[in-house]
């Protein structure tokens, strides 16, 4: 490991204090949470216990999961269940439309399990809930952020002929981890469906890394440049967290001043935005990343 990296990270010996946050307070995250309880809405902000969901719900921003909760794959990172994912739910898209309505979200991000299991990989859903979105909530902004469709093109073109502002896919890792790490995904499939979406009339592109895995400094650059060189517009970098005792262990907290080195990378290389951060998560500031 090159000394750059060994002085910018932390054994796991206990989470440091830069990763301790408050709970979330605010009279618009108040108001949410009470209509997300009234009415059993599903978002990601509240099942997965994010450390963001204060601040980006202020901002009216909320992430919503599609297709169950119920993976056909089994990432060491990821801490939905895996196993045989329950029927397509044909009115999803409705309620969803509805729930983003009812709470006067401004910008929703979708995102879903991988469901290997279907023939159209879920991507006819995918498209219905942003077609339902757009019919409830007309002044509502969207990003997508998509499994890889197993890279079979058919499926991204329905997601670009329903144009959300943003369309992402996760990296999640470097190269030499992903086998690791993303057990039944490829780096260079996820590349090459980054790249097919941008050349094929995707307005922005954006994607996301972990960092704490046991990657190097100049994977995580290297990682950066191939998103660059597919015209990735955005890039988050956050650091993984151990979901439970079964998961990929944590192998080192990252310091702030490395990922804000990562940042200034980033932007150098050309990036429209770059978040990076311990907490940051794929959705963070989303309704940035628009413009």
């Amino acid at each position: 490991m090159s000394t750059a990296v060994t002085d910018n990270v932390l054994p796991p010996k206990g989470k440091p204090k830069w990763l301790r946050v408050k709970l979330p307070t605010g009279k618009k995250y108040t108001q949410l949470r009470g209509l997300v309880d009234k009415y059993d809405l599903h978002t990601i902000c509240t099942s997965g216990s994010c450390p963001n969901m204060g601040e980006c719900w202020g901002e009216g921003t909320a992430t919503f999961m599609i297709l169950g909760n119920v993976c056909t794959r089994s990432c060491g990172f990821c801490g939905v269940k895996t196993g045989r994912p329950e029927s397509v739910d044909w009115a999803e898209p409705e309620k969803v439309a509805r729930s983003i309505k009812i709470m006067g979200i401004k910008h929703a991000v979708v995102t879903s399990v991988d469901r290997d299991d279907l023939k159209d990989m879920g991507s006819i859903i995918w498209a219905e809930t942003v077609k339902s979105i757009r019919r409830m909530n007309a002044e509502t902004t969207l990003e997508t952020l998509i499994p890889d469709f197993q890279g079979i093109e058919t499926h991204l073109d329905r997601i670009l002929e329903v144009a959300p502002e943003v369309i992402s896919h996760n990296m999640e890792t470097v190269k030499r981890l992903t086998r690791e790490v993303r057990i039944q995904a490829k780096y260079e499939r996820s590349l090459g469906v980054l790249d097919y979406l941008k050349k094929n009339g995707a307005n922005r592109t954006k994607s996301g890394i972990m960092l704490g895995l046991g990657e190097l400094e100049e994977e995580v650059i290297n990682t950066m440049k191939d998103l660059r060189k597919v015209d990735v517009d955005v890039v988050t970098i956050g650091q993984y967290l151990q979901p439970s005792k079964k998961h990929l262990p944590v192998k080192e907290f990252i310091l702030p001043e490395q990922f804000k080195k990562y940042e200034e990378i980033g932007l150098e290389m050309g990036f429209r935005h770059v978040e990076s951060g311990a907490l940051v998560r794929s959705s963070y500031k989303a309704h940035k990343h628009i413009h």
